[in-house]
């Protein structure tokens, strides 16, 4: 056991958060799952060609403010989970604890102001936990390419 230190990220937009949860859903295709088929056959050219110049994918998108409604509470909260597959194993095949993070978690969230917050925890400083220059390598890529997709989203 060793402690680890995230850095915590947030992106705060005035935008309603339906044009942001809809900006982000535009930028950011769905996984194809023919492409998770491709790379569990060993096809790795149909994959690629699958994937082509997507940088970031949506794998699974999760409505959290539905279940607040248990706890009485009315809230609009989306819970994505973003990544890469061929991105994942550039990582994965080094240290396959970095499984953990791959795909990246985000949630978009309303916040007291009227607008919404993306929040996520900066891949870098999670997957830096494996101290593994070429995981930290990918990472510090994934730190540039998320937060660019959800500023554009914010904006």
């Amino acid at each position: 056991d060793h402690p680890v230190t995230i850095d915590h990220v947030e992106i705060h937009s005035t935008r309603d958060f339906d044009e942001v949860a809809k900006s982000l859903e535009s930028a950011l295709p769905p996984i194809d799952p023919t492409i998770i088929q491709a790379l569990a056959s060993g096809d790795l050219d149909a994959a690629e060609r699958r994937i082509g110049d997507t940088s970031l994918f949506i794998f699974l998108k999760r409505d959290h403010g539905a279940l607040l409604r248990i706890a009485g509470q009315s809230r609009r909260a989306l819970q994505f989970e973003i990544g890469n597959p061929l991105t994942a194993t550039k990582m994965t095949r080094h240290q396959l604890e970095a499984a953990l993070y791959a795909p990246l978690r985000v949630i978009l969230f309303e916040n007291d102001t009227g607008g919404c917050t993306f929040a996520y925890d900066r891949p870098s400083s999670l997957f830096g936990q494996f101290s593994d220059e070429r995981v930290a390598e990918v990472a510090r890529r994934l730190d540039e390419e998320l937060q660019a997709a959800l500023l554009r989203s914010a904006q």
